[in-house]
């Protein structure tokens, strides 16, 4: 799998993504102890505040920052991007009032949610081949379960010889260095496109998801995946250290055993997906996330709590590393930043709903009925994804048009006269505004 790093533009990208990734776990340290030294007691409706204000962020910003993102070359959007959350990092230890810290969380990830489409759009066209790109989606994910795993481990040792604001000066060091790696690669640039109001490229990766079947089955698993993980990142703690009196340390193992599954499936995944299609591996995933939600009602120990988690990682690695997979294949190259974008809003926005919904059940429900309603959420959303992604789901798909004039290029590109039936492959574009009936 490591085999993809000798390509050098995508190996400096990975660095660029793992160091920034390290930058903002320090800063996610950083911000609770922020905030309790603002707040107190009330640290929490900080927090709580302040993840909502980054989801509002996620779910509204990509898109429009996905709209006017062709405006500029990729590698200065991306620097600048770099830039902009290394200097929110350079204030945020100064901040003395609350709302100041609501502001910069907002313009931080407000940059990040036109940062990360933007980059994760850029992979498929500087590493083509779908192998390859494979293999780049396992060492993402393998990143993001690094940077849950080391950071708050990291910062913990920091922390024995610098104060929790110090901790903000490696944000801003991994967000500057991430900036000098992208600098230091020429990056492919996107097709050309027709020029397009701003309505129109604001919405159309989001039409482009919604009329493509196999797109509108990853919708789900992003709802099934959130219903599921949801009660891993909110009522860990509850359970581990409310119901059963454990202490912190505890909670952060507990936290481990999902990150370490994650791992191994992520490690996995590239091997497992030569083999099998996507869909298959995908509703797997999500369908035992479900199983594993409603198993978990029934048992109340920490030791079963560590190996449902390790499940539940390998589970959701199985069900989203996959994804960017089938956005490269919905999609033209031209497309893929708008597509992204609706990705990240719409899987945002799925997460929006059940954070919110997990603390507020595991508060008034308990942790057992906590565990059966979001394991029945996630299982019909799995549910609807099997019945909105056909199980033939090829990438050539024969069909025809008979509404182009008979000189327009399409036609003339594969040879055909108007309304004759022909075979590419398919998507949402200007000339494909709907997907064939098989």
């Amino acid at each position: 799998m490591l085999g993809v790093l000798r390509n050098r533009t995508y190996r400096h990208l990975f660095c660029a993504q793992v160091i920034a990734l390290v930058g903002t776990g320090l800063a996610t340290v950083a911000l609770g102890l922020l905030a309790f030294d603002l707040a107190g007691k009330d640290a929490g409706v900080v927090l709580g505040t302040a993840l909502a204000i980054k989801m509002l962020a996620y779910v509204g910003v990509a898109p429009l920052a996905s709209a006017l993102a062709h405006n500029f070359p990729r590698r200065a959007l991306l620097v600048a991007l770099d830039l902009v959350r290394a200097a929110v990092a350079v204030l945020l230890p100064f901040v003395t009032q609350i709302w100041q810290v609501y502001v910069l969380i907002f313009v931080l990830q407000a940059a990040s949610a036109a940062f990360t489409p933007t980059f994760q759009a850029t992979i498929p066209d500087v590493l083509p081949d779908e192998r390859e790109y494979t293999r780049a989606l396992s060492l993402s994910r393998m990143a993001y379960d690094l940077e849950s795993l080391l950071s708050p481990m990291l910062a913990a040792a920091l922390l024995t010889v610098i104060s929790f604001h110090d901790l903000f000066a490696g944000t801003v060091v991994g967000f500057l260095v991430s900036a000098a790696l992208v600098v230091s690669v020429t990056l492919p640039s996107p097709p050309v496109q027709e020029k397009r109001g701003i309505y129109d490229r604001t919405t159309r990766g989001l039409r482009i998801f919604l009329a493509t079947p196999r797109l509108r089955g990853l919708l789900a698993v992003n709802a099934a995946a959130a219903a599921a993980v949801s009660m891993v990142f909110v009522n860990t703690v509850v359970m581990v250290q409310a119901l059963w009196g454990m202490p912190q340390r505890a909670v952060a193992v507990a936290l481990g055993a999902f990150g370490a599954g994650s791992m191994l499936a992520a490690l996995s995944l590239p091997k497992l997906l030569d083999r099998w299609p996507d869909r298959p591996v995908i509703l797997f995933g999500t369908g035992m996330l479900a199983v594993i939600m409603l198993v978990a009602s029934q048992f109340s120990s920490y030791e079963a709590l560590l190996v449902l988690w390790f499940l539940a990682g390998v589970c959701y690695s199985s069900a989203l590393t996959p994804s960017g997979r089938l956005l490269r294949r919905s999609s033209a190259p031209g497309d893929r930043p708008a597509l992204f974008a609706a990705q990240f809003a719409l899987s945002h926005a799925c997460w929006l709903a059940f954070y919110p919904l997990a603390g507020w059940a595991g508060a008034n429900l308990g942790v057992p009925m906590t565990f059966v309603l979001l394991g029945v959420a996630a299982l019909a959303a799995t549910a609807v994804a099997f019945l909105l992604w056909p199980a033939s789901d090829p990438e050539v798909v024969e069909h025809e048009h008979t509404d182009l004039p008979l000189d327009h290029h399409h036609l003339r590109e594969y040879g055909h006269r108007a309304g004759a039936r022909h075979a590419h492959e398919f998507w949402i574009d200007d000339q494909h505004l709907y997907w064939p009936r098989s």
